[in-house]
This record gives structure tokens, C-alpha cells and sequence, in this order.
């Protein structure tokens, strides 16, 4: 009998359910039954197995918890889209509102950065931000007394960095990172400088492995370098130079500094006990400063050759200013050279972090601003 369309559909019919049937019950061997759920069968993502991590980025788990200390201020920022771009889980410590932190959001994945309260002196509410963290960098620091919360120079760079790594010795943190800077001298006639060697002093009396990175003079779009001296030049005729401005710095660029950090934070064994130094390609007198800063801007301030004694009675003015320009301690500062302390062996050696960015190349970006008419002044069709 020949076997019509219908009857060849009803046996390939038959065929599919009895090998459903043979397939559902070989399943049923395999494992033993269970109420009618998903949560058997599928991965929760709230629960991580052993290991599991990636090699970092957006969107990604880097497999490292960093514990972080003065991300508000210029160079915490940097190195907050750092560690939200290697996709590292950040705890933010931070003393103000949530309107002071809020630019740091975008710098993270949602559920990758946690901001925390606490205050300098309450030592518990440091713990807090510290308890789960894998690393432990400190950015805390002050060039004028704050008057808000009456926090001092000293206490900002000597006390807190100090309670931070003794935190980190009493909770076994494996690694602790802390900033410093090259102008950190015992016997600078700065009070700023003597403080942030007096902050190194303690942290490593505290946590002897702790990786000390000395930044020069940073310059970037927030600065207080050569922002100041534009920024001095639309309020006064005359500007300063402390001493004829002939003592040198060697800015380095402040997203430089931020990633010198990331690259601890990527191998921080490498770096333990070791003090790194980050500075610029090229020194400069404050006064080449100044011109090169004038040339950008096209402002045409009168620069005069001042006494730092005499400069002192302005910055004893000017200090008390909410965010001020100047200090009587910054001019103490500018009578000396801001450099790196190293020898030929170790500047080699340094050369494992990366090239510095010239000052040339990033500092129009932001200085165009203080322009008469701005960026489109000489460009004809925008006046």
C-alpha cells in the first residue's frame, strides 16, 4: 500500500514525540527532580564563583577592591576614571555631600564604586572604607588651613596619613599607596613641604612597605599652576615673581601622575617599599612659566622682579580667600626648586612608567579660556 502525504506526516508525528519522550527521560536519570524554578539551573549574579574575574575594563570585574582617599580633589579625579576604566571596585571615602562627589559617578559602572562618609577624626568610620579593600591609595592633602572644619596643614598631611597606614597594618591591607610629593623636605622654609616629609616619615614608620609616589608640580585644567598666574592677571596689572621667579620646577601632567597609580594598582608587588618619582619632561624658572602662560592667553600683565618678604604682605592678604591664589607658605615654596631628587640610575629606571606629556600639549587646551573674544577670536566667521 503506498503511503500517502497524511500518513508520512503522522509517523514523522510519532517519530519526534517517543525520541521527546527518550530525551526527557534520560534527563530525568541525569539529575534528580526539583520544584519548578529557574534558580537550579541558572547562575545568580549576585553570587561570584572562586576566580572568576577579567583582565579589567568597562563593564568588566578587574578582581581588585582599592579603597580610596581624596578622590575630590585635582589628581583624585584622574585616578577615579582610572580605576573605573580598568573596572576595579572602588570604595570612595568622602567628607562632603553628594553634590561634592557627584562627578565621580560616570567614572564607574553602577554597583562598581561606593561612597562612603567619614571623618578624619574618627578613626572607625576610616575602617569602614578600608575593611574589604585589597589596596589602599591616599591622595589627602592641604596647602592652606582649612577654616570650615578647622582642619590644619599638619593634620592634613602628617595626621591623616598616619591614621591611614596605621589602619592598614592593624586590617592586614596588602598594599598602601601613598602620595606625596618631590618637594617633601625636612628642611624646606616652607611649613607645606616640611609636612609632607614629616607624612612620608609616618606612613612608612607605620607600614614599612608602603609605595611613596613624589609628584612634581602638576599642571592639567583644574591646576592651581598656570591657572593661577591667568587667573592673577585678570585681577591685578602687576603680577609677582618671587625673587625674579628664577627658582625651577618640572611640571608633569596630571593624568600622568594618575596612571603612574593605575600602574601600581595593576602590580602593586612590584612596587612595594619603593618611592616613585613623577615629573615632567622639562624644567622651567617660574618666570619662563609666566611668559609661556601670558603667550597663550594674550594677556599683557606688567611682571616685576619682587622680594619674597615683599610679595609675603599680598599673600598675607590673599590667604584669606576661600580657595586662595596665593599664601605667605606658597611664596616660601617659590623661593626654592620644585625637582625630583634622583640619580642618573634611578631616572633610567623610571622609564618602565612611560613617557611624560610635554607641558606644550595640553596647556592651550584649557588656558585659551582667559582670552579676550576666546578660542574663535582670530578665526574669521565667529565675530
Amino acid at each position: 500500500m503506498k503511503a500517502t502525504p497524511t500518513t508520512m506526516a503522522l509517523r514523522t508525528l510519532k517519530s519526534l514525540n517517543k525520541h521527546h519522550k527518550s530525551l526527557l527521560l534520560s534527563q530525568q536519570q541525569r539529575r534528580p527532580s526539583a520544584p519548578f524554578s529557574t534558580t537550579v539551573d541558572l547562575p545568580r549574579i549576585t553570587e561570584r564563583r572562586p576566580n572568576e574575574s577579567g583582565r579589567g575594563g568597562r563593564a568588566s570585574d578587574a578582581g581588585v577592591k582599592v579603597a580610596l582617599f581624596g578622590a575630590t580633589g585635582f589628581l583624585g579625579r584622574y585616578v577615579s576614571s582610572g580605576l573605573g576604566s580598568n573596572g576595579t571596585l572602588t570604595y570612595i571615602g568622602t567628607r562632603g555631600d553628594e553634590f561634592a562627589y557627584r562627578h565621580l559617578r560616570p567614572h564607574h559602572e553602577l554597583g562598581r564604586a561606593k561612597f562612603s562618609y567619614y571623618s578624619s577624626r574618627d578613626k572607625q568610620s576610616m575602617a569602614d572604607i578600608i575593611a574589604d579593600a585589597d589596596i589602599v591609595i591616599n591622595l589627602i592633602g592641604k596647602y592652606y588651613d582649612t577654616k570650615a572644619v578647622s582642619t590644619s596643614v599638619w593634620e592634613a598631611n602628617v595626621d591623616v596619613p598616619k591614621t591611614i597606614a596605621e589602619l592598614c597594618t592593624e586590617m592586614q591591607v596588602d598594599n598602601l599607596i601613598h602620595v606625596s610629593s618631590a618637594a617633601a623636605n625636612a628642611d624646606s622654609s616652607s611649613e607645606w613641604a616640611r609636612s609632607k616629609a614629616e607624612g612620608e616619615k609616618e606612613v612608612l614608620k607605620a607600614y614599612p612597605w608602603a609605595t611613596i609616589v613624589r609628584p612634581t608640580q602638576m599642571f592639567g585644567h583644574e591646576d592651581k599652576l598656570l591657572n593661577t598666574f591667568a587667573r592673577m592677571a585678570e585681577r591685578f596689572p602687576v603680577i609677582p615673581l618671587v625673587d625674579g621667579g628664577h627658582a625651577l620646577t618640572q611640571p608633569v601632567y596630571v593624568d600622568d601622575v594618575a596612571r603612574t597609580i593605575n600602574r601600581i594598582v595593576d602590580d602593586p608587588e612590584m612596587f612595594e617599599g619603593r618611592r616613585v618619582d613623577c615629573f615632567g619632561p622639562q624644567d622651567y624658572s617660574y618666570a619662563e612659566l609666566a611668559k609661556f602662560v601670558y603667550d597663550i592667553t594674550e594677556q599683557e600683565p606688567t611682571l616685576a622682579d619682587v622680594p619674597a618678604e615683599v610679595v609675603k604682605y599680598g599673600a598675607k592678604v590673599l590667604q584669606y580667600e576661600g580657595n586662595p591664589m596665593m599664601t605667605p607658605d606658597m611664596v616660601d615654596l617659590q623661593t626654592e626648586d620644585y625637582l625630583p631628587e634622583m640619580t642618573a640610575e634611578k631616572y633610567a629606571a623610571q622609564k618602565q612608567l612611560g613617557k611624560a606629556t610635554p607641558i606644550e600639549k595640553i596647556a592651550f587646551k584649557y588656558l585659551y579660556r582667559f582670552r579676550k573674544g576666546g578660542h574663535f577670536i582670530h578665526a574669521e566667521g565667529y565675530h
